[in-house]
């Protein structure tokens, strides 16, 4: 296992791959609980994902906006993962473009069923949270 502060080019060629992170926020009193997201990391190093303006790790992080995500590579493949933790805003703009480049990355829109999915999506209010890493772990096995 190594840690940094940075993702590495290897970290961002993993999660380049269409793989689910595993978001966690802080909660105050109550555990951690991760929940499953599509993400993108980006050439700034910086890790986001969309969501909707009134979800509960909104809430949690306008009380503490720690957060952080992992990905493992799936079973079959030799054990990987990427861990990033930091401070994380919430961001007004790019959230539709973000959910339409993941949307193309995760499904296939030539699909009428998923096209229609994420035109729902689009059709709603959506902000990005990013997560600026203040520590990054990773493992290769």
């Amino acid at each position: 296992m190594s840690n940094s502060t940075n993702l590495t080019a290897e970290d961002l060629e993993f999660l380049g791959r269409p793989l689910h992170g595993f978001l966690s926020v802080a909660g105050g009193t109550q555990p951690p609980q991760p929940r499953p997201v599509w993400f993108e990391a980006t050439a700034e190093g910086t890790v986001q994902i969309f969501t909707e303006p009134g979800s509960l790790k909104l809430r949690r992080l306008s009380r503490d906006p720690r957060a952080s995500l992992v990905v493992a590579a799936p079973v079959g493949e030799r054990e990987r993962w990427v861990s990033v933790a930091g401070r994380a805003t919430v961001e007004t703009d790019g959230a539709h473009e973000l959910a339409a480049r993941l949307a193309a990355r995760y499904w296939d829109l030539d699909d009428q069923v998923r096209a229609g999915d994420l035109a729902a999506i689009l059709a709603g209010e959506q902000v990005r949270v990013v997560i600026h890493p203040e520590t990054v772990h990773r493992y290769t096995y």
